[in-house]
């Protein structure tokens, strides 16, 4: 669940802007069921975000505020797990949408509205003295969440699971969106790469991890009650790095080195005095933040391209060069890496000067 923009303006018609559907008329016919329990107006459904996968969201006036509504389809969408993660979640204390009412058989929920001001819409890549505080709160729910895990309760992100996400980069990326095919040598260097880096991740101690922990998802909530957090229902129990490298390495923002650098290391501090299993020396987290993130960032590639073609939703692709971006500055730092950043030269057509001084 993404950024959810406010309601429409009282001169605008709401019904104009909802394209009707089989489902739109199953989810009319069910909010009717419930409307009297919740005060729900029904002719003040309108559209409140887009998102990348099948879900869409509604949100419809509700007493003296608003609710949201969930369709998601079933067989495309997994409500069970979105309404297992929000229990877990509130359980460990953080703000997440509460589940007012759920038809899983079709994949319909209505929850609490958390509002309409995503920390993306708030926060200045140029100015991270003021993102400071919001950056601090998510990570003090983050580790609120972290320390909420325990093995059995969430699907294990494995090897099997790391690398079905990291073949989206030769399948989606490279295959579909360049239009390119590996030669022999090449598949080669990017299969030792993809095992050095499922190793890595691997490597890791094991937390609850949201997997799509960054500022398009979460919420400006009330005093408190910062970050509202959204979209967690793909949640696994997995590497302790995994939504660090999401937050400070996002797919909508950019920040420099300095910021980044002094946020994980906040991070780190704060988890280490809690007993989270973080690294004793700091170079390693850090070391491990950037080989997570390397994975989540090959793997968002092929997704936004998949998107693209498969999905007909061409805008994630405009961020795709902030992403080679993070991949790059990776691979340039270790040596293990040095291949890879040679093969992307190639995949890119880039020409590497090598000069001599004396």
């Amino acid at each position: 669940m993404s950024a959810l923009p406010p309601s429409a303006t009282s001169g605008e018609s709401p019904s104009a802007e909802i394209s009707i559907d089989s489902r739109l008329e199953a989810l009319r016919v069910w909010l009717a069921t419930i409307a009297g329990c919740h005060a729900l107006v029904l002719d003040s459904l309108v559209p409140a975000s887009a998102d990348a996968s099948f879900r869409r969201y509604f949100r419809v006036a509700a007493g003296n505020g608003s609710a949201i509504v969930m369709d998601a389809p079933p067989g495309r969408e997994n409500s069970v797990a979105f309404v297992h993660v929000a229990r877990l979640m509130a359980a460990a204390g953080l703000h997440v949408p509460h589940i007012l009412e759920q038809d899983l058989a079709q994949g319909f929920l209505l929850l609490t509205d958390l509002g309409t001001r995503t920390y993306l819409s708030v926060l200045d890549p140029a100015d991270p003295q003021a993102a400071a505080p919001l950056m601090l709160d998510a990570i003090d729910a983050l580790i609120a969440w972290q320390l909420a895990s325990r093995p059995g309760v969430l699907p294990p992100y494995d090897d099997a699971l790391l690398r079905r996400e990291l073949a989206l980069f030769p399948d989606w990326y490279v295959g579909r969106h360049l239009g390119l095919t590996l030669d022999a040598a090449q598949a080669k260097v990017l299969a030792t790469a993809f095992d050095a880096i499922v190793v890595n991740n691997l490597a890791e101690a094991r937390v609850f991890v949201h997997r799509d922990y960054m500022p398009r998802n979460l919420m400006l909530g009330e005093a408190g009650k910062n970050p509202g957090i959204l979209d967690f229902q793909d949640a696994v129990y997995g590497p302790i790095s995994y939504d660090v490298a999401s937050l400070f390495k996002d797919a909508f923002l950019s920040w420099d080195e300095e910021p980044l650098l002094d946020w994980t290391i906040r991070y780190w501090e704060r988890a280490k005095k809690a007993g989270l299993p973080v690294p004793d020396d700091f170079g390693l987290f850090y070391r491990d933040v950037e080989w997570m993130g390397l994975q989540r960032h090959l793997k968002v590639l092929g997704i936004f391209a998949r998107i693209n073609y498969r999905d007909g939703k061409p805008h994630y692709l405009a961020d795709t060069p902030r992403f080679i971006g993070y991949v790059r500055k990776s691979a340039d730092r270790y040596r293990a890496l040095g291949p890879l950043l040679k093969l992307l030269d190639a995949l890119e057509g880039r020409v590497v000067e090598v000069g001599y001084t004396f």
